[in-house]
């Protein structure tokens, strides 16, 4: 895992289409923005996990 840090209104790079800056600091919690492609997904990891969950063939009933 890449470690960074950044500052407010800093930004990270990744590869030539995604972007994430740091919008805002308070207390304990960081506001990001993310710049993508339509074509590229992005949840928060519980979404991310919970969608897994729906597609997996375990918790399909039928």
């Amino acid at each position: 895992m890449l470690v960074l840090s950044r500052k407010k209104d800093e930004k990270i790079v990744i590869g030539d289409s995604i972007t994430l800056m740091v919008i805002e600091i308070r207390g304990d919690k960081v506001r990001l923005g993310i710049e993508a492609p339509r074509d590229v997904t992005v949840h928060r990891e519980e979404v991310y996990d919970a969608i897994k969950r729906e597609n997996t063939p375990d918790s399909k009933q039928g």
